[in-house]
């Protein structure tokens, strides 16, 4: 642009506007009338109400619709006819358009050529990585390291913003306890205090100290809410749990997220008790807007509004579309029902205007607040993508948060690391050479090509041989023909490196699983190598925690890498021979068998706890009532020594918190990193509480014979719970305070709360 339009014009094109204003033909390229309001008013409020002022019906549904992308061999392009509903201003967002100049390309048509000249929004699914991808977030959630989740989405949102993405849709807060669903992968765990913590790092991270920098994005807390508790474990399959569930297990890292800053919240495909959320008024425009202060930008899942017609809570896309816009949902991705059939529902008073002019509010307040009426080109930059994309800092974060994100499971007769001594190696299983599996799903524009195996990473260290036999023909083939061909790869090699687990689409959305035992004749073919007496350990590429009862009595070591990202190869080689120390613990629990899913820690006692051994108590017959792995488990390569948790107190009331220190002693020979956890438990309290609830965790690093204490707070936030009228409250009585190296290995506390049961307020999450 090299003009606007003065004042006095914008204010007479405001006097024309309205809800019955014709589309006025395409301004000249020098023009645009949004960016030139913006430049004379500096209040976002005035200049939102003067722009909406100016909009016919039409171009205030036309920010309400977001459109997707196509793909070609060139990347990622507007689908024909696109172009010219954006000059026509029927256009606010688009979904997965990225790249500088695809970006540039069609901001231009918005800016300079429709009538009031208003910037596009670019959204796409930065996940966990754009071009350089690093471990999965349940990968990355065992490191128990919210420092390294904001550096990791911070590195994300660079490459990103330089590709042109103002917004994303992560973090993924969905709490899991459910190892079927698929979706597992994109999230962190099965715990409310863990997967809070993350939202709010990953938020700070992709949002930074202000969205207005053209190296942040808006961040969107999704899928809201208890999206990660399907029935069977089935993908967008229905929800039904009790409102003391939601509120106390669901819930909370979405009001982390949004106290954090997020600035955009995704509904989920699910239904809650007979609601589907994206036409949910109580959760949506209740909890979220009015119970918790929040008013950030609400956008529909993939064709979700649409689907409320398959609920079958709508007979028709127009009925969708109006129940979904009245529930709080702002824009509608990809299904055009918003603007194809609402201007209608407007007219003949079926939808209110005043609904329309909300949601129109909120998706300009948004395009502001991340400066595009400042600027509409600031975002995308070729010469920012030559820096920043697959930079040597962020693979070298890619490879360190990798070697945090492995969670080493089993490791008898110490058999890792590999010593000196192994100048030869046999590397097993078909995943061993797929540079795809490891960036795992939702990998954004990440590609194999730029991604180091696990195969290569382990030929690339100096003095070993490296023998490669897939074994099988692919993960889940029963084809056992070339298990020989391992087996005596395996004889003739000093270790041998089974590399097993699930392809990369066998997890993440649709991929749900009615067995999560390792797939195919992948068991058989680690019996067999096993069996040929060569030194094995299993590496496991996986985005979901496995039922690994027969692996685990087969092989004598098991490091589960997750999908660790495109620096995989060289933070697997660097685990194995002992240049890193694994310190992650495992997020989600891994149950001995699919049967007894859900499992999960913080379960609730029962009046009849669980003995092993003992009729009529809550236990299973044909396998033993306990996970094979539990929350919070990890090996290392050295031994942790925890002392009795002290207290500062025995005693305290409402108005103190306590203070718990622990004192860790790496006993072994090798420095190495813990993660310090922190659990509480409220033996009696009016409503059933868990056996355990994780409260706190530390990350502490020790060099051997080093002792360091660790020290914890608990406030009257931590001690709350929901009590019997569903209010947040603390009660007097004796609570435990439990601190170990995983939920089945600590050493236990007490004190008394004493007084009477006093409310415990959540604060309002707003955000600006």
């Amino acid at each position: 642009m090299t003009s606007v339009r003065p004042l006095a014009a914008l204010l007479l094109a405001a006097l024309l506007g309205g809800l019955c204003a014709p589309v006025a033909p395409a301004q000249p390229a020098d023009a645009s009338r949004a960016v030139a309001l913006a430049q004379s008013l500096d209040d976002r409020a005035a200049f939102v109400d003067s722009l909406l002022s100016m909009m016919t019906l039409e171009e205030k549904l036309g920010q309400l619709a977001q459109y997707p992308s196509q793909w070609s061999d060139t990347g990622p392009s507007v689908p024909a006819g696109r172009k010219e509903d954006v000059r026509e201003g029927k256009v606010g967002s688009f979904l997965s358009l990225y790249g500088a100049e695809a970006t540039r390309e069609m901001q231009e048509i918005a800016v300079e050529e429709s009538r009031l000249g208003i910037p596009l929004l670019f959204a796409y699914d930065v996940i966990h990585g754009y071009r350089t991808i690093f471990p999965i977030p349940l990968g990355e959630a065992s490191s128990f390291n919210p420092d390294l989740a904001r550096r990791t989405a911070r590195a994300a949102t660079r490459e990103a913003t330089a590709g042109g993405v103002h917004w994303t849709f992560a973090p993924m807060v969905d709490l899991s306890r459910e190892p079927r669903w698929g979706r597992v992968m994109e999230g962190a765990g099965e715990d409310p205090y863990l997967n809070s913590v993350l939202a709010r790092a990953r938020v700070r991270g992709f949002q930074g100290p202000s969205v207005a920098a053209d190296t942040t994005v808006l961040a969107t807390a999704k899928h809201f809410v208890a999206y990660g508790a399907p029935r069977g474990g089935r993908d967008y399959n229905t929800v039904d749990l009790s409102e003391r569930t939601l509120h106390e297990i669901y819930l909370p890292p979405f009001y982390a997220a949004l106290d954090a800053g997020a600035r955009s919240v995704m509904p989920g495909f699910n239904e809650i008790a007979g609601v589907p959320m994206h036409a949910h008024d109580g959760l949506i425009d209740g909890l979220l807007r009015e119970d918790w202060n929040w008013d950030g930008l609400v956008v529909s899942d993939y064709t979700a509004v649409w689907e409320l017609t398959n609920h079958g809570v709508a007979a028709t896309d127009r009925a969708a579309g109006i129940q979904a816009l009245e529930a709080g949902v702002d824009v509608d991705m990809v299904s055009g029902i918003y603007g194809d059939t609402l201007s209608t529902a407007v007219r003949s008073g079926d939808l209110r205007l005043e609904e329309v002019n909300e949601a129109t509010r909120r998706v300009l307040r948004a395009k502001w607040d991340v400066g595009l009426f400042d600027d509409p080109y600031r975002y995308g930059s070729p010469a920012r993508e030559d820096e920043v994309i697959l930079s040597d800092a962020h693979r070298a974060l890619a490879r360190t948060a990798a070697h945090q994100s492995m969670v080493l499971l089993k490791n008898d007769n110490d058999t890792l690391p590999l010593g000196d001594d192994v100048e030869s190696l046999a590397v097993i299983g078909p995943l061993g050479d797929d540079a795809r599996s490891i960036l795992g799903e939702w990998a954004a524009s990440g590609r194999a090509e730029d991604a180091v195996s696990v195969l290569q990473g382990l030929r690339d260290r100096p003095g070993v041989d490296v023998t490669y036999v897939p074994g099988l023909p692919g993960v889940m083939s029963a084809d056992t023909s070339n298990v020989a061909d391992a087996v005596a790869a395996a004889r003739g090699a000093d270790a041998a490196i089974l590399v097993l687990g699930e392809e990369y689409n066998m997890s993440g959305e649709a991929a749900s699983r009615t067995s999560i035992e390792l797939p195919g004749a992948q068991q058989q073919l680690a019996e067999a190598v096993a069996a040929a007496g060569t030194p094995t350990a299993a590496v496991l590429l996986n985005g979901r925690p496995l039922a690994l009862t027969d692996l685990d009595a087969t092989v004598p070591a098991i490091l589960e890498a997750w999908y660790p990202g495109t620096e995989a190869g060289p933070a697997v080689a660097d685990v194995l021979f002992g240049d890193v120390n694994p310190s992650g613990k495992l997020p989600m629990t891994f149950p001995r068998v699919t049967g007894q899913i859900p499992v999960f820690y913080n379960h609730k006692n029962t009046g009849r706890p669980p003995v092993e051994g003992q009729d009529y108590t809550s236990t299973y017959l044909d396998t033993p009532w306990t996970p094979l792995y539990p929350f919070g488990h990890g090996l290392s390569y050295t031994s942790f020594d925890y002392g009795a948790p002290r207290l500062n107190t025995s005693s305290i009331t409402v108005n103190d918190s306590l203070r718990v220190a622990v004192d860790v002693t790496n006993t072994g020979d090798r420095a190495g990193a813990t993660v310090a956890q922190l659990y509480l438990r409220d033996p009696v309290a009016q409503i059933t509480r868990p056996v355990q609830e994780l409260r706190g965790a530390a990350r502490v690093r020790l060099a051997p014979g080093e002792t360091r204490t660790v020290r914890f707070v608990l406030t009257m936030d931590d001690l709350a719970y929901h009590g019997p009228g569903m209010e947040r409250v603390v009660e007097p009585g004796r609570f435990e305070v439990q601190v170990g190296t995983s939920s089945a290995d600590v050493q236990t506390a007490s004190f008394r709360l004493t007084g009477s049961t006093t409310a415990v307020p959540l604060d309002d999450p707003a955000t600006p």
